[in-house]
């Protein structure tokens, strides 16, 4: 009994003595690593958004030779980012999962042509618009057509959950087999270019930079009034306001400037209106 009383005080005093070591290291730490008086504190790292892009939709967004993310849509971010103060990672995101990845936390924020709807506002939060983009059907420069309606006979390409996917559907029937859905649209248009659909449905932008970079394909552009205008949108996850507010002040910063207008310039020739 006595053996176990003194092994008892022994064991707590041990205790007690590595617990006062401790504490002592923890603040001899604390005070090595602690500013001088008077000195300002280390700025915090920034952390580094991770921005989610299909790289597959020329001129928005694509890869280069050398593996880099480039395009419009890239550009703009950049410049956004650096007048709101935060940096930015591009990863290349299918467009299949591309909304799933910003809701699971996996992207910060979302920039691939994404045409701000009623129902994608239900699910995420959009910035401003920063592009007016309308559909455009492209098809053979001896095709017939002369508007929208004209191509319910033909074999349609369009890229799979797109809008223009969604207005070909309307026409033709969601399940019709004349419907051809790719992962991109210039699969598409190439397809076209071999023959194995008669028309694409697509955005003008993406459209319009594919045949000008392919000239010899024999193609032409017919623009419908039934097409309304869509506006492309940043997207951040839902209720991520201080975030969207930063992407807001920067897109209004980059406007007022004129870093917008040399950006789409380059890319379109002209600025947006």
């Amino acid at each position: 009994m006595l053996d176990n009383n003194i092994n008892r005080r022994f064991a707590l005093t041990a205790a007690g003595l590595f617990a006062a070591l401790a504490i002592a290291g923890c603040g001899k730490q604390e005070s090595a690593s602690a500013p001088a008086a008077g000195a300002p504190p280390a700025p915090a790292a920034a952390r580094v958004l991770v921005v989610g892009t299909d790289a597959a939709y020329t001129p928005f967004e694509s890869q280069n030779d050398k593996g880099e993310i480039v395009g419009f849509d890239i550009e703009v971010v950049k410049a956004v980012a650096q007048k709101a103060g935060f940096e930015v990672k591009f990863v290349n995101t299918p467009w299949e999962g591309i909304f799933n990845s910003l809701d699971q936390g996996d992207r910060d924020l979302l920039v691939s042509a994404i045409t701000i709807t009623d129902e994608r506002r239900q699910t995420m939060d959009f910035s401003q618009s920063y592009f007016d983009a309308r559909q455009l059907i492209a098809v053979r420069n001896d095709a017939p057509i002369t508007r929208f309606e004209d191509i319910k006979t033909l074999k349609v390409g369009v890229q799979n959950g797109t809008t223009g996917d969604e207005v070909v559907g309307k026409l033709l029937g969601k399940s019709s087999t004349a419907i051809k859905r790719f992962e991109s649209t210039p699969l598409a248009l190439k397809e076209l270019e071999a023959g194995g659909v008669q028309a694409v449905v697509a955005d003008n932008g993406v459209v319009v930079h594919y045949l000008a970079n392919n000239t010899a394909g024999g193609f032409k552009t017919v623009s419908d009034t039934s097409f309304p205008v869509e506006k492309y949108g940043i997207a951040v996850k839902k209720g991520n306001a201080e975030l969207l507010a930063r992407i807001n002040q920067g897109l209004e910063a980059i406007r007022a400037d004129g870093t917008y207008a040399k950006i789409y310039a380059s890319y379109f020739g002209s600025e947006s209106k």
